[in-house]
């Protein structure tokens, strides 16, 4: 219960990425909002780790450390932060459907499992209906926007800090994952955020700085505290399917806190791609291995 209560707590502040993004980077320049976040973050990270007295990790978890900061502290925050330039939140939110389905898929070749077939399909299916409505959205003519390019992109390489993170909170817990992350990523991201300041000095309204706020507090620190947390406890399968409520809340805040219109082929390609979600979370959770003892959070 306490870990299916910890990744709920997850996905809700994880629901208020993409329409934060969207209200930040109208303002500040996006690389500054994607790598600025995680600057600010890493600071609060340094200072948990002092007051806890965490113990550094060994050579083998600092790979899977830099795995866990691709995916999380650079690559999601980067390509949504570049793609929401243009995007509304409600659209990324529809593509962003496949990530419970991209992280059981990495969680399932991590662990070296072999699924069935159905697995795969459902995977397959789910991938598909997102580019159909891409497709039906007027925003693919013959190829992929540029936009969508930069969704799909930080979809796959979240899924993979997901399930990396995930695993790895099971020896470190979910707190101290997401801290040696943001600690790992800082000789990148403090001079591309120094950079960014310096081309295009920041200057926006309290709305915007309230977004970045939110961005580098909540979605980039507090928010993995309770999913890594979540999934590590309750396993990364069962934690994993609250997941599919996450598009669902997003075009919810987009709607009421932006005024971005929800169409009803955004709603119906959420409600097939979350079908293939629950088929793919089922196969995997009949095809897992038993979970390890895992350290507490």
């Amino acid at each position: 219960m306490v870990g299916l209560t910890l990744g709920a707590l997850g996905v809700l502040a994880f629901s208020m990425s993409l329409p934060a993004t969207r209200v930040a980077v109208q303002q500040l320049d996006p690389w500054f909002v994607a790598f600025g976040r995680a600057a600010g973050a890493a600071l609060l990270a340094w200072a948990y780790l002092r007051l806890t007295g965490a113990p550094r990790p060994g050579r083998g978890q600092w790979r899977r450390l830099s795995i866990v900061a691709l995916g999380v502290v650079v690559g999601f925050p980067l390509f949504t932060s570049l793609a929401l330039l243009t995007q509304t939140s409600a659209h990324g939110a529809v593509v962003i459907t496949v990530l419970p389905a991209m992280t059981a898929v990495f969680a399932v070749l991590r662990a070296g499992e072999r699924p069935p077939l159905l697995f795969w399909v459902a995977s397959a299916g789910g991938l598909l209906a997102v580019l159909l409505f891409l497709g039906a959205s007027g925003t693919v003519h013959g190829a992929l926007s540029l936009p969508d390019l930069f969704l799909l992109a930080a979809v796959v390489l979240c899924g993979l800090g997901y399930a990396e993170g995930g695993a790895l909170a099971r020896e470190l817990g979910g707190a101290v994952t997401i801290c040696w992350a943001l600690l790992l990523s800082v000789p990148v991201t403090v001079p591309v955020t120094i950079l960014a300041a310096v081309a295009n000095p920041p200057h926006a309204d309290a709305v915007a700085w309230s977004s970045f706020g939110y961005l580098t507090a909540v979605s980039m620190f507090l928010g993995f505290f309770a999913w890594y947390a979540g999934l590590a406890r309750g396993g990364i399968a069962r934690v994993g399917q609250i997941q599919l409520a996450q598009p669902v809340l997003t075009l919810a805040w987009s709607a009421l806190l932006l005024g971005e219109a929800v169409t009803p082929a955004s709603v119906a390609a959420a409600l097939v791609v979350l079908a293939c979600v629950v088929l793919i979370q089922r196969t995997r959770t009949r095809t897992s291995a038993p979970a390890a003892a895992v350290r507490r959070a």
